[in-house]
C-alpha cells in the first residue's frame, strides 16, 4: 500500500510515515476512536486517532488507496464497538454460540463501507495535503456517510462519532451543540476537533494543544443545566430478569410479582404514569385469539382479567405503560393460527382499559425476524427472539395523547438510536417513552444504549424515560441531563416527576435536513480554501 511519505513537522513522527503499515495503523486507529464510546468513554483518544486517521487519509496517493484505509479503520472501529453483539448469542439455543464471534467481524465488514465512503470521496474532492481544506471536505463526507448508514438496507445508526462529545451522566457535554446540528453533523465536528489536536502537535504548539485539551475537558463538563418538572408523577420498574429467563415459563409469575412490587403506588390516588420494560408483559392483553394462547400465559387464561390484575397493581389515577406482545391471527393450512406478532407497547388505564398502544416499526434484523427466511432457515440460522413467527413492523411514528398525562412518544428498544426518527412531525409529545430488554448486550451495550437515548433527549429537547429489565434505566431531562437511574443488574423503582420538554429545537424543525446542510458547509468551505491556497 503505497502512501507518501510524510515530513515529521514539528518534531511529531506520523504513523503514516512507514508506507507498508498504514493499514495496520488505520485498522488500530479505528480501535482506538471506538474506546471514545460508553462505558470507557476515553474521548481524548478517540479524538486524538481520528484526527491521525484523517491525516493519514490526507496524504494517500489517491482515492482508492483512502477507501481501502478507511474501510480498514471501519473493521477496527465497529469490530471493537459492537463487540457487545457478540454476547446475545449466549442466550438463544438454536445456534452455536461461537456464530456471535464471527457475526461482529461480518456485520463490520458491511459498516466498515461507510468510512471507506467518506475517506474515499475525500480523497477524490481534496486535493493532496494535511491542511484545514481538507480536514473540512472530510468532516462533511464523514456527516454524508454516517446519514447513510443509518438508513440504508434498514439502517444501523449504533454509535455515531458524535457520542464521543457526550458528557458524563450529570453534564450534556459539547453534545449541548445537537440541538442546532443534528447528530451526524456533530459527528463531522468531532472529526474536525481530532484534526484540530493532532494539527497542533505536529506544529509542537504544546501549549495550544495542552489548552485545547483543557477547553474540551472543560466543555465536557459544562454545568449542568437547572431541572424544570412538570406535576406528572413517574414510577420506573426495573425487575432485573436475567436475559436466560426472559421467556422462561416457569418464571412469569416470579416475573410479575417483581414487577407489582415495584410500581404499587406510594402515595394512593396520585396522578401518576407507571413505566414497564420491553419483555416485561408476557400476557396477552388483546382479545379475540384462539383459546390456547391465552392458556399459555398466566392470567387465568383471560385477557380481561390480566388486565385487571395490572390495573389492581397501579391502583387509582395512574397509567400503566408496559412493553408487550400482540399477535395477528389468520388462517393457514386450514388452522386459526398467529401468522406474526407485534412488538407493542401497551397503554392500559385504572379500569384496566387499554387506551393507547405503538408497534415498533424499526425491528432488528436476525433479532426480532429473519431476513430471507427460505433461504437461511435451511442453512440453520434462526433470529435471536425466541419463536416461530416472526414480528411484523407497525406503521411507524405515533404520538400517544393520553390527556392528563400527556402527549408520549414511543420508541421501543434500539428505535430510539435513529437520529431524527423518534418523534411524529407535526405533533410534539411532552416526553418519549423508551422501553427496552438490555439484558442481551452485555456490559458494553447498555450503557451505549442508554447514551444514545440522552442524545435524543438533547437533540429533540425532550425528556426521555427509559425502562428496561436489567439496566440502565433511567429518568434523562430534555438537556441529557440523568436526573435518576438505575444501574445494571439492580432491581427497584425510580420515583419522581416528569421533566418538562423544552422550547423545539432547531433539529426538531428540520431534522437530519439539518445535519445534511452542515455538510454542504463544510464541503463548500473546504473547496473554496482549497481553490485559494492552489491560487
Amino acid at each position: 500500500m503505497a502512501v507518501s511519505t510524510p515530513q515529521a513537522e514539528g518534531g511529531l513522527v506520523l504513523l503514516a510515515s512507514q508506507p507498508r503499515r498504514a493499514g495496520w495503523w488505520a485498522l488500530a486507529l479505528g480501535v482506538l476512536a471506538a474506546t471514545g464510546f460508553q462505558p470507557l468513554g476515553l474521548w481524548p483518544l478517540a479524538l486524538l486517532a481520528a484526527g491521525l486517521f484523517a491525516l493519514i487519509v490526507a496524504r494517500t496517493s489517491g482515492w482508492r488507496e483512502a477507501a481501502l484505509l478507511g474501510w480498514l479503520f471501519g473493521m477496527g472501529h465497529f469490530t471493537f464497538g459492537n463487540s457487545w453483539i457478540a454476547t446475545a448469542f449466549t442466550y438463544q439455543a438454536e445456534m452455536p454460540t461461537v456464530l456471535g464471534w464471527l457475526a461482529v467481524p461480518l456485520l463490520s465488514v458491511y459498516l466498515a463501507i461507510y468510512p471507506a465512503i467518506a475517506a474515499g470521496a475525500a480523497r477524490a474532492l481534496a486535493r493532496k495535503g494535511p491542511g484545514w481544506d481538507f480536514a473540512l471536505v472530510f468532516a462533511g463526507c464523514w456527516i454524508v456517510a454516517e446519514w447513510l448508514r443509518s438508513w440504508v438496507f434498514t439502517g444501523y445508526a449504533w454509535n455515531p462519532f458524535a457520542m464521543v462529545l457526550l458528557g458524563p451522566f450529570e453534564r450534556p457535554g459539547l453534545a449541548l451543540l445537537a440541538p442546532i446540528m443534528g447528530t451526524y453533523a456533530l459527528s463531522g465536528f468531532a472529526m474536525l476537533l481530532g484534526w484540530a489536536l493532532v494539527a497542533a502537535a505536529r506544529a509542537r504548539r504544546w501549549a495550544v494543544l495542552a489548552s485545547g485539551v483543557a477547553v474540551l475537558a472543560a466543555g465536557m463538563y459544562l454545568p449542568q443545566p437547572a431541572l424544570r418538572e412538570t406535576d406528572l408523577s413517574l414510577t420506573i420498574a426495573q425487575p432485573d430478569i436475567e436475559q436466560s429467563d426472559v421467556h422462561e415459563p416457569a418464571l412469569y409469575e416470579d416475573h410479575f410479582r417483581r414487577l407489582a412490587a415495584n410500581s404499587l403506588p406510594k402515595t394512593p390516588g396520585e396522578r401518576r404514569i407507571v413505566l414497564w420494560p420491553e419483555s416485561g408483559m408476557v400476557d396477552y392483553l388483546r382479545e379475540g385469539y384462539p383459546q390456547r394462547y391465552y392458556d399459555s400465559t398466566t392470567a387465568f387464561g383471560s385477557p380481561v382479567l390480566a388486565r385487571r390484575r395490572l390495573a389492581g397493581v397501579i391502583g387509582e389515577n395512574s397509567l400503566l405503560m408496559t412493553g408487550a406482545v400482540d399477535l395477528e391471527i389468520g388462517e393457514k393450512d386450514g388452522l386459526t393460527r398467529a401468522l406474526g406478532a407485534r412488538n407493542a407497547v401497551t397503554v392500559l388505564n385504572d379500569q384496566g382499559h387499554i387506551v393507547g398502544s405503538y408497534y415498533k416499526a424499526h425491528l432488528v434484523p436476525f433479532g426480532e425476524y429473519l431476513p430471507m427466511r427460505w433461504l437461511l432457515e435451511p442453512l440453520g440460522l434462526s433470529r435471536l427472539v425466541p419463536g416461530a413467527i416472526d414480528f411484523w413492523p407497525g406503521p411507524g411514528l405515533r404520538t400517544l395523547d393520553l390527556g392528563a398525562y400527556g402527549k408520549a412518544a414511543i420508541q421501543i428498544c434500539y428505535e430510539i438510536v435513529f437520529s431524527g426518527e423518534v418523534v411524529e412531525k407535526g405533533t410534539r409529545p411532552d416526553y418519549i417513552f423508551n422501553d427496552s430488554t438490555d439484558g442481551w448486550f452485555g456490559a458494553f451495550g447498555p450503557p451505549q444504549h442508554f447514551a444514545q437515548a440522552r442524545m435524543r433527549a438533547i437533540e429533540e429537547g425532550l425528556p426521555v424515560l427509559r425502562s428496561t429489565t436489567t439496566g440502565i434505566s433511567g429518568v434523562i431531562d430534555a438537556h441529557g441531563v440523568v436526573r435518576q437511574h438505575l444501574g445494571m443488574r439492580i432491581e427497584g423503582r425510580i420515583d419522581g416527576k416528569v421533566p418538562a420538554a423544552a422550547a423545539p429545537t432547531l433539529f426538531s424543525r428540520f431534522g437530519n435536513a439539518l445535519g445534511l446542510a452542515w455538510a454542504a458547509v463544510a464541503l463548500l468551505a473546504g473547496l473554496i480554501a482549497m481553490r485559494r491556497r492552489a491560487g
